[in-house]
């Protein structure tokens, strides 16, 4: 058994980083000419980061030309829709949020605790602080997108 027509593995073998992004660009071709909606990409590319297997990945693009365009040849470089990125800086400013609480939280506890040093205080605050610019810059990106 060899690769399939995209050059996944076969079967059971486990794929790389690489072929996932593959199997995105060619789902963010298929959005990009109508042939899935924002939502059918949504979900298929959520599937593909988190495929393990050659088949898994195939199953996914199954129902689509190989390259995902008319032709199929899959462009050098490939815009992710917009949508997805909405999707991407959600998911990261959830994540800077919770983590900016979690390291404000241990630096007030460092900071309450009796013979702590200075260190245990601003290393988390240090980071905490970091977390929360980090939110507020994507939420003006989003916004900035949005506009």
């Amino acid at each position: 058994m060899g690769p399939d027509a995209r050059g996944f593995p076969p079967g059971h073998l486990r794929v790389s980083d690489a072929e996932r992004d593959r199997a995105l660009s060619e789902l963010s071709m298929a959005y990009q000419v109508g042939r899935i909606t924002a939502d059918e990409f949504d979900h298929r590319s959520t599937q593909a980061l988190s495929a393990q297997t050659g088949r898994q990945l195939a199953a996914l693009l199954a129902d689509l030309p190989v390259g995902g365009s008319p032709g199929g040849a899959v462009p050098a470089v490939t815009a992710i829709p917009r949508r997805a990125d909405g999707y991407l800086v959600s998911r990261l400013t959830i994540g800077a949020s919770l983590t900016a609480i979690c390291f404000g939280g241990v630096a007030v506890t460092n900071a309450l605790r009796p013979g702590a040093g200075g260190s245990a205080v601003l290393t988390p605050a240090a980071v905490a602080v970091l977390c929360a610019v980090l939110v507020i810059v994507l939420l003006i990106r989003a916004r900035a997108s949005r506009a």
